[in-house]
């Protein structure tokens, strides 16, 4: 292969590689645009989950971190244990509902055709995504010597 060649044996003229430099420059341009509009579009995301029963409701950031949680009167007649285990719980389905709706959005803006935007969906899925296993190792255990199993939250009080 000559110097002046490129992989096709084209001989590379200025013009054509000023095109080429061109359209690299503008590809780059464009994922720089579509990362930041990404980007800005994930730290705006929240998330409120409520349990099946009415229970909790709770808000959580783009981290993942629960920035209000509403409790209903529904809790007073309610163990403090399945209190505990459905605020855990409704806490899991919101990063599991913020790690689909973050993956929309890095779908949206920068694809699913690149390496690079794969890995950041796969990432950002496993931060985000609580398994069941997890779930119910963070629900706390009911202390067999307390008496006020059977006792509503505010009977306890």
């Amino acid at each position: 292969m000559n110097l002046g060649e490129d992989m096709d044996g084209n001989i590379l003229d200025p013009d054509g590689a000023r095109e080429r430099l061109a359209a690299w420059k503008d590809q780059i341009e464009k994922l720089a645009a579509d990362t930041k509009t990404m980007s800005e579009r994930l730290q705006e995301v929240r998330v409120t989950a409520t349990d099946p029963k009415g229970l909790v409701e709770l808000t959580i950031d783009s981290t993942g971190a629960l920035v209000d949680i509403k409790l209903t009167n529904r809790m007073e007649r309610t163990a403090p244990d399945e209190v505990s285990r459905t605020i855990m719980a409704t806490l899991a389905e919101a990063k599991n509902q913020l790690a689909d709706r973050s993956q929309e959005i890095i779908a949206d803006t920068v694809g699913t055709e690149s390496a690079a935007a794969r890995a950041i969906s796969e990432s950002v899925g496993n931060h985000l995504r609580t398994s069941p296993a997890e779930e119910s190792t963070a629900a706390p255990e009911a202390d067999v010597e307390d008496d006020n199993e059977n006792k509503s939250f505010m009977e306890k009080w």
